[in-house]
């Protein structure tokens, strides 16, 4: 079934659907890893976005229940040159075009992705349609245009838990917080999700932390209410900016409580803080960026997927503590005098690379110093 992508600046990739009759919408961007497609399909990060990945063959192992990284996909579309209808893996349950065609996502295929990577590395990520209907082109293109900016869209509050809830083993668990008692375990920590990857909470576990995970908008008097050793600031989509409510309750919970944060976990302490935000001209989006340790002066290789970046220049008490090779953008920041790490990148990095995944256990071993649990 033909297909087109029509962006807001008028050029169109012709290609195919791989998913039927398909109409999608959202901020075109380029995702550079080779593997990890499932886990790009299910982050919450990507709400609002449509995903070309730049590796050509994309499906070939299938999909399985273990990769998600949530509970469902949340690209709006998903764009390859090639997608393999007939995966060989052993861990596979599933091709990919049943998996995106279940979800009502569109797939489009046979697009020139190389051509659209170079374009949108030129002029920058921008709003674009798919759709089978390819006979109005200019209306598409149109309608492209009338898609609000990623900019100023508070997508956190849209794709966090509606429910507090403990992590377990067997993943997410509601709780009434009106009858609420933390289990036995390690240090207690509250995890703000404003978009969250399961592998994060599942290295936090690693680390013998108890999570109760709460909602985007929850409040720093409700979390001091809880009692917790120490809050986690997850990764999510949208601008951070207009998270204000979080970033107000940041700003109080850094006064007496040791504090972390991933990607927009680490937008939203550095705006508490006295920083300020700003978009990229097409973000940082796959798992092949070098960063340096400016600690241990150490380049690791990391999994990033962000479309805007924190500026801390001028803060005395902050201090840089990574930095992108690419670029020279802030990919850490410590709070020279208060417990508050945080980092750009995911160093949960499921499916891979694992250099950064000692974040975890650093973050650990401030919340021991701390709580001296």
């Amino acid at each position: 079934m033909k297909a087109i992508l029509a962006l807001e600046d008028g050029t169109l990739f012709p290609g195919e659907s791989f998913t039927g009759p398909i109409k999608a919408n959202g901020e075109v961007i380029f995702n550079t890893g080779m593997t990890g497609y499932q886990e790009v399909l299910t982050d919450p990060s990507y709400a609002g976005q449509m995903v070309c990945m730049t590796y050509p063959l994309i499906g070939n192992y299938g999909v399985n229940p273990e990769d998600v990284e949530s509970d469902r996909i949340q690209v709006a579309g998903f764009i390859v040159k090639e997608c393999c209808k007939l995966p060989s893996n052993w861990r596979s349950t599933r091709p990919l075009p049943e998996y995106l065609a279940e979800a009502g996502v569109a797939g489009i295929e046979g697009v020139d992705t190389r051509a659209l990577t170079r374009h949108l590395r030129l002029h920058g990520a921008m709003r674009g349609v798919i759709s089978t209907q390819v006979d109005d082109t200019a209306a598409l293109v149109e309608q492209a245009r009338n898609i609000p900016l990623m900019q100023g869209q508070n997508l956190a509050d849209r794709v966090s838990t509606d429910q507090p809830y403990l992590w377990t083993e067997n993943g997410p668990e509601t709780v009434n917080l009106n009858d609420f008692q933390w289990p036995d375990g390690g240090p207690r920590l509250v995890v703000y999700d404003f978009g969250i990857k399961w592998n994060i909470h599942r290295l936090l576990a690693d680390q013998g932390f108890v999570q109760l995970t709460v909602p985007s908008g929850f409040a720093a008097d409700d979390v001091r209410a809880l009692k917790p050793d120490a809050v986690f600031l997850s990764n999510g989509p949208g601008d951070p900016a207009v998270v204000t409510g979080a970033v107000e309750a940041t700003r109080d919970l850094c006064e007496d409580t040791p504090v972390g944060g991933i990607c927009l976990g680490h937008q939203i302490l550095g705006l508490a803080l006295g920083g300020t935000t700003f978009k990229l001209p097409f973000g940082h989006h796959g798992c092949n960026h070098p960063v340096m340790d400016l600690e241990t002066e150490k380049i690791e290789i990391s999994s990033q997927n962000h479309g805007f970046c924190v500026d801390i220049s001028g803060l005395n008490h902050l201090k840089m503590t990574h930095r992108n090779l690419n670029d020279d953008t802030l990919e850490g920041f410590a709070h020279r005098d208060k417990p508050v790490i945080a980092i750009q990148f995911h160093p949960e990095a499921a499916p891979g690379p694992h250099d950064s995944g000692y974040f975890f256990a650093r973050f650990r071993e401030m919340v021991r110093r701390e709580s001296g649990k």
